[in-house]
């Protein structure tokens, strides 16, 4: 029986690899990570996953969509991971503290701001709106959290919104580096630390 014929940029499929939209999107997340949005091309994405431009272009038709979606699937992991650290059978506190400290590390390489500001200026309103969207579904289960933990009165009655959104602000300030790449406070664990302590302070039922 006569096959018929590929479409045009379709890779050939292997039943037993990782599927090659997935190689080409974590290929591609790392460039960006490393190089940046403006010096990564779509070539570059193709040569440094050994496909061809075409086949790049098959899974994601524009360079603004193929950094969208790594920054999707960036924030879907990132969600992953908060929902298993805070379903733990811990205190509140202590979920709090390992959250900072696994999304630090996590994120030790990458300047998270940049990544951001970049995706502000070469996205489309439609792009953004997806990126936008993903950011919130990490904020809102942080959100359930402190609106569960205040119905348990493990912390004080608030705006759970408010609550993460500050949470989530003073995270960032594990970001920054200085002149010399050194961070405010030094190693992952203390800022963890810092970090929660002064978190804990506002929101500690008195």
């Amino acid at each position: 029986m006569k096959q018929s014929p590929r479409v045009l940029g379709r890779p050939r499929h292997d039943e037993n690899a990782k599927p090659t939209k997935d190689i080409v999107l974590e290929t591609a997340t790392r460039l960006f990570i490393k190089e940046g949005y403006k010096n990564i091309s779509m070539d570059d994405v193709a040569k440094a996953c050994n496909v061809t431009k075409a086949t790049v272009y098959y899974y994601y038709p524009t360079k603004g969509d193929l950094y969208t979606s790594a920054l999707i699937a960036m924030m879907d992991r990132i969600k992953l991971s908060i929902l298993q650290i805070l379903e733990q059978p811990k205190p509140f506190k202590e979920r709090l503290e390992q959250l900072v400290e696994v999304h630090l590390s996590a994120t030790i390489d990458i300047d998270m701001k940049n990544f951001m500001k970049e995706a502000t200026i070469n996205l489309s309103e439609s792009q953004l709106r997806q990126v936008q969207a993903s950011e919130n579904g990490m904020y809102q289960t942080i959100e359930h959290a402190m609106q569960e933990e205040m119905e348990k009165g493990t912390i004080r009655k608030g705006n759970a919104k408010f609550f993460a959104h500050n949470f989530m602000a003073l995270m960032t300030v594990g970001y920054f580096k200085d002149g010399d790449g050194k961070t405010l406070l030094g190693s992952v664990d203390v800022t963890a630390k810092e970090v929660t302590n002064f978190f804990w302070l506002s929101v500690e039922k008195r």
